[in-house]
C-alpha cells in the first residue's frame, strides 16, 4: 500500500506537494511538475498550479466498475499479428472504462479540488488542462510517454470527471496494449494518475520544450 503524506485527502493532492518519490502515486509527469514548482518558485518563475488525481483512484475506478477481470478476458484473447482484432478489442476496452462510474466519495472529492483551484484563480469555473500520468513513462528498458491522452480547456465539474474518465481510458489505446504486450508488461502494474492543471492564456504568454539534452547524442 502506497503511504500519503500528511493531511492529504484520499485520492487528490496538490502539484506543490509532490515530488519524484511519488512516481508510484502521481506517475512521472506530476512528479515532475510538482518538483519545477518548489524549485523554480524561489527563482521567480511561475508553474500553473493544480492537483493530482493519484492511481490508487484510478485502481478505485477500475474495481469499482469490476473492470479488470472483464478488461484482462479481453485482452487475453489478442493475437500479436491480428490488427484488425488490436483494434475490435482496444476499442471495447475504452468504452468499458468511458462507461464506468466514479465512487461516490471519489466524485466528490474531485469536484471540491478543482472548485478550490478555482477560487485560488477568483473564478467560479476555471479553465485547466487534464493530463494524463502513468506510473511507467521512462523506463530503463521501454518509454510510455505520449501513449496517453491530455485535453485542453476543459471547464466545469462534469467536463473534469469525463475527461478524467476519458484519461483512464487512454491508458488501454491500440499503441499502449501493443506495446505493453511486446514488452512482457501486465497491464495493470502500471498505473495511470490525472493532471488537473490551469490553463495558461496563450495570447498572454508562450510555450515550447527545452531539452536539457541533446536528444540523439545526449550530449549536453
Amino acid at each position: 500500500m502506497i503511504q500519503k503524506k500528511s493531511n492529504q485527502m484520499k485520492y487528490t493532492i496538490d502539484l506543490n506537494r509532490v515530488s519524484l518519490t511519488d512516481i508510484n502515486l502521481v506517475g512521472g509527469k506530476n512528479a515532475s511538475l510538482g518538483e519545477m514548482i518548489q524549485n523554480l518558485k524561489t527563482l521567480g518563475i511561475k508553474v500553473p498550479n493544480g492537483f493530482a488525481i493519484t492511481t490508487e483512484a484510478y485502481h478505485t475506478f477500475i474495481k469499482y466498475n469490476k473492470l479488470d477481470e472483464k478488461i484482462i478476458g479481453l485482452i487475453s484473447e489478442l493475437d500479436d499479428s491480428d490488427i484488425n482484432l488490436l483494434r475490435k478489442t482496444g476499442l471495447e476496452v475504452r468504452q468499458l472504462i468511458r462507461n464506468g462510474e466514479f465512487p461516490d466519495d471519489l466524485k466528490i472529492e474531485i469536484k471540491s479540488k478543482y472548485l478550490d483551484l478555482s477560487k485560488s484563480y477568483e473564478q467560479e469555473m476555471t479553465d485547466v488542462a487534464v493530463r494524463s500520468s502513468a506510473t511507467a513513462e521512462d523506463l530503463p528498458d521501454a518509454s510510455f510517454a505520449g501513449q496517453q491522452e491530455t485535453f485542453l480547456n476543459v471547464r466545469g465539474s462534469e467536463s473534469i470527471l469525463e475527461a478524467v474518465r476519458n484519461c483512464f481510458a487512454s491508458l488501454f489505446t491500440d499503441r499502449a496494449i501493443s506495446y505493453r504486450n511486446t514488452f512482457g508488461y501486465n497491464h495493470f502494474d502500471v498505473g495511470l494518475s490525472v493532471c488537473i492543471q490551469k490553463m495558461v492564456r496563450s495570447d498572454m504568454s508562450a510555450s515550447g520544450v527545452a531539452f536539457s539534452l541533446d536528444p540523439e547524442s545526449g550530449n549536453f
